[in-house]
């Protein structure tokens, strides 16, 4: 079956099918595709066998969704695709969970990602490379890749992710899904494995705005459990803006003039001509603090990476070696350390707790975190004066796998045009736009639109618009 979230809740309210019918259906589809495209690390049989019933009667009546491995279920496994965390058993359900089991949502199964969400081209997953279901010898985007493949492929209506920077943007982008990143404090993180603490935020792929539209007011929630959640997040979600007449868009003059790929860049000054014929006002402007944001997450990111990674270690998970072994503790901690983390994990923690050393912390951490201050200060004057900051959501399409492996500062450089949402807490959305033909192929590549703090009903409308 091919559905979305509007027309799969259409066709259980006029009777067309059963809620069973269409949740097994979906378990049989994924499960052939998955040999293919390696989406999913576990499917939850047991779990929608106990539940499926229930569910069916209820709002959202058993919406079969996918959800990424970090996010935590009591009793199922949750292993963020590391083999350190291959036997973890959740002892709790994360509050974004638990909002969209309590609206009678499926988890029919969990998907890929890469090593705790440390955003790579699927290839470091202790599962194996996820594909992209276009084409299959390109990546599909960065650490929620599992995700949008599972709902890009039809093997879920939706799934549940993280974003940090653009593991969901640009998967979305290259994938042909919709991705939403709500206000920072829109949405409780409790129970979601944390990478960048000030970063992170979960929401779902779709395949339409109006799907996620109709997901948001489930999982826009205040959880006084979560010191990062918000009660403007109760008011926000009853409120439906109305449309406007027109709206004032600025293109910072800085995201088409460096790293943009020809192609693509082509398309987006189309993209532009055609909202300005349809009652918009486009404006490319100078917005010089954009050429920075990339180094200030850079620095941001990786400090608080190295702070959350600290707690696993072989004292909390996995095994404990043969001390004998080991001419001191610090080698046996050394060995172990190293074994069960990945390169890519290791390199950013090694990186990022050298930024936070003392010698360091005041050149670096708090020179990035004054940077930060002045990105939020100098958008908070262009939502003055416009409405929206558009943008590709990527730089590029996506690339053939293992054909930037070996070079991580040029997979960095692709987070150009995402990181200034996550690191000011703004909303933002990307939406399927073109085909850019590269290479023989018909690649996607989507659109991201900016909005400022919570206006997230007013980004669905300009959304739609696009």
């Amino acid at each position: 079956m091919e559905l979305t979230v509007e027309k799969y809740l259409e066709w259980i309210k006029n009777n067309s099918f059963t809620a069973k019918e269409v949740v097994l259906s979906y378990q049989k589809q994924a499960k052939l595709m998955n040999d293919s495209l390696n989406a999913v690390v576990r499917f939850n049989d047991s779990f929608v066998s106990k539940n499926l019933d229930e569910f069916a009667s209820r709002p959202l009546a058993a919406l079969p969704i996918m959800v990424k491995d970090n996010i935590l279920v009591e009793w199922e496994l949750a292993t963020c695709s590391s083999k350190m965390m291959e036997n973890y058993k959740a002892p709790y359900t994360a509050t974004c969970m638990k909002n969209m089991i309590d609206a009678w949502a499926l988890m029919i199964w969990q998907t890929n990602m890469d090593e705790f969400a440390m955003w790579w081209s699927t290839e470091t997953s202790y599962y194996g490379k996820t594909l992209n279901p276009h084409w299959k010898n390109r990546i599909p985007g960065w650490s929620s890749w599992g995700s949008a493949v599972s709902v890009a492929a039809w093997m879920a209506i939706a799934a549940l992710w993280t974003d940090t920077w653009w593991s969901v943007r640009q998967p979305a982008s290259m994938c042909w899904v919709v991705w939403f990143k709500p206000t920072y404090w829109a949405i409780s993180r409790y129970w979601v494995v944390a990478m960048a603490s000030s970063l992170d935020q979960v929401w779902i792929f779709a395949k339409t705005v109006e799907d996620v539209r109709l997901l948001f007011p489930y999982l826009a929630w205040y959880d006084e459990k979560d010191s990062t959640s918000s009660k403007n997040a109760d008011e926000m979600k009853k409120c439906n803006v109305a449309k406007k007449d027109s709206y004032k868009i600025l293109v910072p003059e800085e995201f088409i003039n460096e790293w943009l790929d020809t192609e693509i860049k082509e398309l987006f000054l189309k993209k532009i001509d055609e909202l300005r014929g349809k009652w918009c006002v486009v404006e490319i402007k100078p917005l010089p603090i954009m050429k920075d944001a990339l180094a200030i997450y850079y620095t941001l990111m990786p400090a608080e990476v190295s702070t959350n990674l600290s707690r696993f270690d072989w004292l909390r998970f996995w095994h404990q070696d043969d001390t004998q072994k080991y001419v001191s503790l610090d080698d046996y901690y050394a060995s172990i350390r190293s074994e069960w983390f990945w390169e890519e994990v290791k390199r950013r923690i090694l990186l990022w707790t050298f930024v936070l050393s003392s010698a360091n912390y005041e050149w670096y951490y708090l020179k990035a975190l004054e940077a930060q201050k002045q990105l939020k200060a100098d958008l908070e004057e262009v939502y003055n004066e416009y409405d929206a900051i558009l943008s590709p959501t990527s730089p590029e399409v996506a690339w053939r796998i293992g054909e930037k492996v070996s070079d991580p500062l040029k997979m960095y450089l692709s987070d150009l045009y995402t990181v200034p949402a996550n690191l000011a807490w703004l909303p933002a959305i990307s939406v399927p736009m073109w085909n850019v033909d590269k290479d023989g192929e018909s690649l996607p590549i989507g659109v991201q639109i900016m909005w400022k703090k919570w206006s997230d009903w007013m980004i669905f409308d300009i959304a739609d618009l696009i």
